[in-house]
């Protein structure tokens, strides 16, 4: 070995790896509008709008996109991927240009470098296209706003009876503006809650901006009788409420799957998939050794802390299972790592145990002085 006379300095990169946050307020939207400006607005292209209220001026007035682009707009200003597709000769066209233009969302990660998560096509989601939009969603890892079809509360849990999928709320019913309403504000609101409370908070309850009215009245009872709005919500369908303003009201998604009933697991169960496969692209292809093996664990669960912290979830914790991790398939460079977690479920209800007493009468000589 040569003399060393000087200074010789080794790099050492081991340790945990901090692990981005998830970008989830980012709206896969799919419209018609016959007489949109066509350079902004390319038919079946996913094009990005980072300004929605400069995007409705170039959206034209025909079809649905620039009255979905308001509705979005009057919750907040978010990134939303756009898919313009042609208004057809009937309605079975415009459904099969939908359903083409819900597949092309799966386009705008490679061609545009961006993830849209929040997925919806308002005044168009026929069940056909719902039953599109969810698979892409689970291709995603997204989730699908949609409105449940029909006049009358049978015609719609009948109709909500057809779904079980994790990735999709229905809606029901529309708002008195236009339909497609309701699903383009949950689309907005959405994005809203993510950007500035978080993925662990359902859609419901929160103030809806831009409404003036429900076109099907829909009675509900805070104290939980029996109602119109109970009904829905036991059927899955997040109904519309006024209470103190406008709000949706309802938290499950349509799973069949009992532990993903609420819209709040399902988005953290993805997001925690996405941060932690990203979070460990580091660690592909590196020598298995002990060190590694500590520090993807240690990554994880320093991820985990940061969660728990900010309250987007309950708990969690990430470790190494020897007996999942035989000698031959370390050799074979296969590594497993378990992890569990606690997701946040809404407060879907409070019981309040109220009774009456004297025994506060005891008190009454007192207070007289």
């Amino acid at each position: 070995m040569a003399i060393i006379h000087g200074i010789k300095v080794n790099e050492i990169n081991t340790g945990a790896r901090a692990v981005a946050a998830a970008s989830t307020a980012i709206i896969g939207l799919v419209a018609t509008a016959s007489d949109a400006d066509v350079t902004t607005f390319p038919v079946n292209t996913p094009v990005p709008v980072t300004n929605v209220t400069a995007a409705i001026a170039k959206a034209g007035a025909a079809g649905t996109l620039a009255k979905a682009l308001d509705a979005i707009a009057d919750q907040c200003s978010p990134i939303v991927v756009v898919v313009r597709v042609e208004t057809g000769v009937d309605a079975e066209a415009t459904e099969t240009n939908t359903k083409a233009g819900v597949a092309k969302l799966l386009q705008a990660e490679s061609t545009l470098g961006i993830r849209p998560r929040i997925l919806g096509a308002p005044g168009l989601d026929t069940a056909e296209v719902i039953n599109d939009l969810v698979t892409v969603a689970q291709k995603l890892r997204g989730f699908a706003y949609a409105a449940a079809s029909g006049d009358d509360l049978t015609e719609v849990t009948d109709f909500a009876g057809d779904f079980g999928q994790r990735e999709l709320m229905l809606i029901w019913p529309e708002f008195t503006d236009w339909t497609g309403s309701a699903v383009a504000r949950a689309l907005g609101l959405r994005a809203k809650i993510d950007s500035e409370t978080g993925w662990h908070k359902t859609l419901s309850n929160m103030p809806i901006n831009g409404v003036t009215g429900i076109a099907t009245p829909v009675d509900f009872d805070l104290l939980g009788g029996a109602s119109s709005a109970g009904l829905l919500n036991d059927k899955n369908v997040t109904t519309l409420i006024r209470a103190n303003g406008f709000r949706f009201w309802g938290n499950r998604t349509m799973a069949s799957e009992p532990l993903f009933a609420f819209e709040s697991v399902v988005r953290t169960a993805q997001v925690l998939m996405d941060e932690i496969a990203n979070g460990l692209l580091w660690a592909i292809d590196k020598p298995i050794t002990a060190s590694l093996v500590k520090d993807i664990v240690e990554t994880v669960n320093g991820r985990f802390r940061t969660l728990v912290s900010q309250g987007r979830i309950v708990g969690a914790r990430c470790w190494f299972d020897a007996d999942a991790n035989p000698a031959a398939s370390l050799a074979a460079g296969s590594i497993t790592i378990d992890y569990e977690y606690t997701a946040c479920a809404p407060a879907e209800a409070i019981l309040l145990n109220q009774r009456i007493t004297d025994k506060f009468y005891a008190s009454i000589a007192d207070q007289l002085g």
